[in-house]
C-alpha cells in the first residue's frame, strides 16, 4: 500500500479542518438563503433512469469540495418548504435551533442502542423523552419511552405492547392460530394498516370505526365492536385513537375510549387493549396546556381564547392513554426523523424487552436502560433527542404557545373566511387545530344545502359524482391558474375520514404550519377562489 495516498485520505476525510468545513457549509446556507426567498416551485423533473444508469463513483479519492458537488444539485432542487405559500400539508420548515441540534449530533454520530455507543447522548434522549411525556401525559409519575425512525414504527411500539398484553408470548411462539386484532377509526392514518400487517394480524384485522362530523371516532360504534369481538373470542391487542388526522385534524375523544375498552374488558372478564394515541400530528396543542386564559399573558385576541381553551380540553384526554406517538419533525418543526414513541408506565416497557443473552453483540447492555434491549432498531441515531431538545429550550414555552396559537387563529380566520362564501362549505367547522378542508362549488350552487343532504342520505354515490367531480375539476383549474409567487400551494384529499352514509367526502386543503404564513396569504387565497369563479 501506498503510505503517502493513504496518509492522505486519512488527513483529508477524518482530520477536521474547520475552516474549509465551514466554507463549504457556508456555500448550502447562502444556497439555502436564497431559496427562502423564492415562492414554492413544483416538482422538478427527476430521471430515475439516469440516475440508476449513473451511479457515479469516482476512483480516484478527492477532497471534501468533490463531495460538495456531488450532492449539491440535489440540495439546490430539494425545497426546504420555506415560503410561507405552502401549504400543501403536515410538513413545515425545519427551525434554526432544531438545525444547532442537528449539527451537534451529526459532529458525534452516537447510536443511542447503549451507553457504550452513546454515552452521554443517551442521557438526553432519557431528558427529551420526560420533557414531552410531561407535557403530553402532563406530568406523570414514572413515564418513558424512545425515538423511533417515523411515526409508523412508533405506531408499531404501540400495538406490539398490546399485542404482548393481551396474547404473551407472541413475541417467542406467535399468534398460534388465535384471532387477535387491533381497532381504530375510519379517519386513522394509513400507517396502521403497515402496522396490522407488519405485525402478523394482517391488515383484514385491523377493525375501522367511522367518525362523526368532528371526524373523531364513534364511542357507540366503538362500544358495540368490542362487545361483539369479545363475544366471539376474539383478542382486542390495541385501541389506536387519532388525535388530530393528517387531513381534517380530528381528535378522537380518549377518555372517552379508555372508559368504553375498559368497561367491555371488565365485562368480558380479559385484559383491556393498550390504548394508543397516534398524536403524530396534533401533540404541540399542548404547548397550550398551562397558559392562564384568565392572565392571558401573551396578549391573544379575545376571539382566539376559545380556541386555546378547547385545545386544553382536548389535551386533557391524553393523560388516560397507555402510549403515545408524536413527529417533532411535524409542527414541531424539528429535522427528520423527530418520531417518539411515549409510555405513561415505564414497565409497559417490560413487553417490548429481550434479555443480554438473546442479544450477544450487546453483551454489556444495562437491562435497567440501555434501549437495545427493547427497541426494535439496533442502529438509533440520535438527531431526535438533539434536535428536540434544541428547540424546546431554544423557543422556550411562550414561544411554542405563540407560534401554536397563531397556526390556530389563522386556520380560523380561513374557515370563516371560506365559510362566508355560498358556493364553499368547510368541512371541519368543529376541529380545532391548522388544517382546513372545503368545497369549491360553482357560483349557483348552494354548497352548505349540498352539504346536508350527503349527511342526510338523500345523495346517494350516483348523484354525489357531479358535485365530486365539480370540486376537483375547479382545484385544477385553480392549480393551472395560479400565480407561484403570490398563490398559496394547497393540496386535494379525496377523503377527508368522515364518511356520512359510507360516502367519502373529497376536499381541498390547507394547513398552516409555516410561522411565517400571514393574513395577506389568507386574503389572496380567497380571492384566488372567487378569481376562478
Amino acid at each position: 500500500m501506498d503510505r503517502v495516498k493513504y496518509d492522505q485520505v486519512t488527513r483529508t476525510f477524518f482530520s477536521c479542518d474547520s475552516a474549509e468545513i465551514t466554507a463549504i457549509f457556508q456555500e448550502f446556507l447562502a444556497a439555502m438563503q436564497a431559496e427562502e426567498t423564492l415562492p414554492p416551485v413544483h416538482v422538478m423533473a427527476q430521471n430515475y433512469e439516469t440516475a440508476q444508469a449513473n451511479p457515479e463513483i469516482h476512483n480516484l479519492p478527492g477532497n471534501l469540495k468533490d463531495a460538495r458537488d456531488a450532492v449539491f444539485p440535489y440540495f439546490w432542487g430539494t425545497d426546504g418548504w420555506y415560503s410561507p405559500l405552502h401549504l400543501e400539508n403536515v410538513k413545515g420548515p425545519a427551525n434554526y435551533a432544531s438545525l444547532v441540534g442537528a449539527l451537534a449530533c451529526l459532529l458525534k454520530n452516537p447510536n443511542l442502542c447503549t451507553d457504550t455507543y452513546s454515552q452521554r447522548s443517551n442521557e438526553l434522549e432519557v431528558k427529551a423523552v420526560t420533557a414531552l411525556a410531561n407535557l403530553l401525559f402532563y406530568h406523570t409519575v414514572d413515564p418513558s419511552g424512545v425515538f423511533t425512525m417515523g411515526g409508523t414504527v412508533s405506531n408499531l411500539y404501540g400495538a406490539k405492547v398490546g399485542l404482548e398484553k393481551v396474547a404473551p408470548g407472541t413475541m417467542q411462539r406467535g399468534l398460534q392460530g388465535a384471532r387477535v386484532v387491533g381497532i381504530v377509526s375510519e379517519a386513522a392514518h394509513f400507517s396502521n394498516r403497515t402496522v396490522a400487517g407488519w405485525l402478523g394480524l394482517g391488515t383484514d384485522n385491523l377493525i375501522t370505526i367511522p367518525t362523526d362530523g368532528a371526524v373523531s371516532m364513534r364511542l357507540d360504534v366503538l362500544e358495540q365492536r368490542l362487545q361483539e369481538l369479545y363475544a366471539a373470542g376474539t383478542r382486542v391487542a390495541f385501541v389506536t385513537a387519532t388525535f388530530g388526522t393528517t387531513d381534517a385534524f380530528g381528535v378522537d375523544d380518549v377518555a372517552g375510549i379508555r372508559g368504553v375498552i375498559d368497561a367491555a374488558a371488565a365485562r368480558a372478564e380479559v385484559p383491556p387493549p393498550q390504548l394508543h394515541v397516534d398524536a403524530a400530528v396534533g401533540w404541540v396543542v399542548c404547548f397550550l396546556t398551562e397558559y392562564r386564559i384568565d392572565k392571558n399573558s401573551l396578549g391573544f385576541e379575545p376571539a382566539l381564547l376559545p380556541l386555546v381553551r378547547r385545545a386544553q380540553r382536548m389535551a386533557e384526554g391524553l393523560r388516560q392513554a397507555d402510549s403515545i406517538t408524536l413527529d417533532f419533525h411535524k409542527m414541531g418543526w424539528g429535522h427528520y426523523p423527530g418520531s417518539a414513541f411515549l409510555v405513561n408506565r415505564r414497565d409497559d416497557l417490560r413487553y417490548l424487552a429481550r434479555s443480554v443473552d438473546e442479544t450477544p453483540y450487546f453483551s454489556e447492555a444495562d437491562p435497567r436502560r440501555d434501549p437495545a434491549l427493547f427497541t426494535l432498531e439496533c442502529s438509533r441515531p440520535a438527531i431526535g433527542p438533539y434536535t428536540v431538545m434544541a428547540s424546546l429550550n431554544g423557543i422556550g414555552l411562550t414561544g411554542w404557545q405563540m407560534l401554536v396559537a397563531r397556526a390556530l387563529e389563522l386556520a380560523e380566520t380561513l374557515k370563516r373566511r371560506l365559510e362566508g362564501l355560498e358556493h364553499c362549505k368547510v368541512l371541519n367547522l368543529e376541529t380545532t387545530g391548522p388544517s382546513v378542508v372545503w368545497w369549491v362549488l360553482p357560483k349557483g350552487r348552494n354548497a352548505k344545502e349540498i352539504f346536508q343532504r350527503v349527511e342526510s342520505g338523500q345523495l346517494g354515490s350516483d348523484k354525489f359524482e357531479r358535485y365530486r367531480a365539480e370540486i376537483r375539476r375547479l382545484f385544477e383549474k385553480r392549480e393551472k391558474a395560479m400565480d407561484p409567487k403570490q398563490d398559496a400551494r394547497l393540496s386535494f384529499t379525496n377523503s377527508i375520514g368522515y364518511r356520512p352514509h359510507g360516502l367519502d367526502l373529497p376536499a381541498w386543503k390547507a394547513v398552516i404550519f409555516n410561522p411565517l404564513t400571514d393574513e395577506t396569504v389568507i386574503d389572496r387565497l380567497i380571492f384566488s377562489i372567487e378569481e376562478l369563479l
